[in-house]
């Protein structure tokens, strides 16, 4: 498809979209309702073919496949569905003293036609999860997957035009100039996942349209464990979230910081967990994940020059493998530490005061994710106030991604705006606000002819 034509198949395509937005076919709750049940009934139906695609992108397991990707959706479905109804009634507020008589309401209402450009990590999750809020909120919807995830794109464009109409949502599929046409239009919201670097392209595209945005990006998310952490446990715990997915993950631990008392101790059980979960040969695993594209891995493998190798450092470029790696030794002045790395390499830093993490991770953007392996609430008090992140965990990692009672989302250079639960329908959602005024009385004192006016409102403003 030449640029042109591109142009031209697009602005047909949000044509269609604005008159059925306009046609009011999105504004029933009910209706809403019903297909956020039909797409969970599909999708459910589908487990097995989105497993397979998953697989054959991501070399994905189907305990990860599920986990991290399909049961997330099917539980943000669910949650969402179960409280929407609430969630839409416009609600009263007060009035203030100079509007007696009045009544205030605020109006939820769709934006309209909504964008959403999906990365290629978690190409299913970070696709449907973001489409149930906009869905859910009133809109229509035009889904960009990645094009690096092409067995997870097609799925996806065949499933949703199972439940919807293509003028409700529809799925544009293509690499880079695909997405680059896109973010010519006019949409009336964006929500972008993706790497820094092209979030700050999106939303230079979107200051040109005057769009709202919000932005999911990354960042270099610490992981802190403190000397009275449990250390088996947590070592455990930051193998999976650092290795699941090959370390494809945006909330990923980054790097690690730990304390020198408990380095040894940690190192080791970090390797004992590896061959746990991995085998000792976790290339040849057939669960362990792999690389994205020969592009991604041969970034990450300049990174294992770096430090000293104490885990792993192997890599397989016929499957694009590489080895759960851990290196120690490392700097800030290395490459490894001066990019997220978004791969299975975890370079180690170690510190003897808090202090020395606090000045650490003060001095770099503010990161997506942080993770603090303590079991002493001063020091989880400490970190959390002392310390600017999206969202984190406390003796874990991840799993503030897997609730819907909790928001998602970066701040600073990590991103802006949030979802997941009520979040996506607030995200997806304009409050409108509305004052409905009396007609059975007027306040003459209002009124510039009123000689006491000025005296009046001084009382009922002060």
């Amino acid at each position: 498809m030449n640029n042109k034509a591109a142009e031209l198949d697009i602005h047909e395509l949000l044509t269609r979209h604005k008159l059925y937005y306009d046609s009011g076919r999105t504004r029933s709750i009910r209706d809403r309702l019903v297909l956020l049940a039909r797409l969970r009934e599909v999708l459910q139906s589908r487990e097995a073919e989105i497993m397979a695609a998953l697989r054959q992108d991501l070399n994905k397991s189907e305990l990860e496949s599920y986990s991290t990707e399909i049961g997330i959706v099917l539980e943000e479905i669910r949650h969402i569905s179960r409280r929407l109804t609430r969630w839409a009634r416009p609600r009263k507020v007060r009035t203030a003293l100079t509007h007696i008589g009045s009544k205030g309401m605020i109006v939820p209402e769709p934006y309209g036609t909504v964008l959403i450009i999906a990365p290629w990590n978690y190409p299913f999750q970070l696709a449907i999860s973001p489409l149930v809020g906009a869905i859910a909120a009133g809109n229509t919807v035009v889904l960009k997957p990645s094009e690096l995830s092409p067995a997870v794109s097609d799925l996806l464009r065949r499933i949703l035009a199972e439940v919807f109409p293509e003028d409700y949502v529809a799925v544009v599929e293509g690499g880079v100039e695909v997405s680059t046409e896109l973010l010519r239009h006019k949409f009336d919201y964006i929500f972008f996942t993706g790497s820094v670097n092209v979030g700050r392209i999106v939303m230079e595209a979107a200051a040109k349209q005057l769009t709202p945005v919000t932005l999911e990006l990354g960042g270099k998310s610490p992981c802190i464990v403190h000397k009275d952490a449990d250390i088996a446990l947590a070592a455990r715990r930051i193998v999976f979230g650092k290795f699941t997915n090959a370390g494809q993950t945006c909330v990923a631990p980054d790097y690690l910081w730990v304390h020198r008392d408990v380095k040894e101790e940690l190192l080791q059980e970090m390797g004992r967990a590896v061959r746990g979960f991995y085998g000792e040969d976790p290339i040849s695993h057939p669960d362990y994940g792999r690389v994205v594209s020969r592009r991604h891995f041969d970034r990450l493998v300049m990174f294992l020059q770096d430090g000293q190798t104490v885990l792993g450092g192997r890599s397989d470029v016929e499957t694009l493998k590489i080895e759960p790696t851990i290196l120690d030794q490392v700097t800030w002045d290395m490459p490894v530490m001066k990019e997220e790395i978004f791969g299975p390499v975890f370079p180690v830093l170690e510190y003897e005061q808090l202090d020395e993490v606090i000045e650490g991770v003060r001095n770099h953007p503010k990161p997506l994710a942080l993770y603090l392996f303590s079991q002493a609430e001063s020091v989880q008090k400490h970190v959390i106030e002392s310390l600017s992140f999206g969202g984190g965990t406390i003796n874990d990692t991840l799993m503030h991604l897997a609730t819907p009672y909790l928001p998602f989302g970066g701040v600073g250079d990590s991103g802006m705006g949030s979802y997941h639960g009520s979040e996506s329908f607030k995200t997806f959602t304009h409050e409108k606000s509305v004052l409905i005024q009396t007609t059975r009385f007027d306040f003459p004192f209002r009124y510039p002819s009123s000689k006491n006016a000025l005296r009046i409102l001084k009382k009922l403003m002060k």
